[in-house]
């Protein structure tokens, strides 16, 4: 079983030290994904700021869906089954973050709490942790996938 508010936490303060939303969803999972935290560091950098600050797709659900898919995911191409049930596993995160949020786009996520959208990062200031929503997102998307992985070993 996942410890679900120790993911919650960890995620947080992994942001909170600097990592971008999606290393710090992903890293928490890092034991779970059979791998060292550095490594899933360096595998969910570009996903930040909405893939590489273009701000699309959020990036605390993009290391949701990366420590996902490293989980629960397939290697074998002639495994239909496979593919179907992790894309349904993402789909149900992904609605569930949707339903909470009001959308998965990074953009409309920082807008719709009067935060600007650039695609340069911005520093990590006092400032920038009070008025960036992201933490929030983060928090959800590890609480999210928590309960997914328990629920399929209960």
């Amino acid at each position: 079983m996942v410890n679900k508010q120790q993911k919650v936490e960890l995620a947080r303060n992994l942001f909170l030290q600097g990592y971008n939303c999606s290393q710090s969803v992903a890293a928490a999972f890092a034991p779970e994904m059979g791998l060292d935290e550095k490594t899933v560091l360096r595998m969910a950098s570009a996903f930040g700021g909405g893939l590489g600050g273009m701000r699309l797709t959020c990036g605390a659900v993009s290391g949701m869906c990366l420590a996902l898919s490293t989980i629960n995911g397939y290697d074998e191409a002639d495994d239909p089954e496979a593919k179907k049930h992790l894309y349904a596993q993402m789909r149900r995160l992904g609605e569930q973050f949707l339903a909470e949020h009001g959308t998965l786009i990074c953009r409309d996520l920082l807008e719709k709490n009067g935060v600007e959208a650039k695609a340069e990062p911005s520093p990590r200031t006092p400032e920038y942790y009070r008025t960036r929503p992201c933490a929030r997102y983060v928090e959800c998307c590890a609480a999210l996938l928590s309960d997914a992985l328990n629920e399929e070993n209960e």
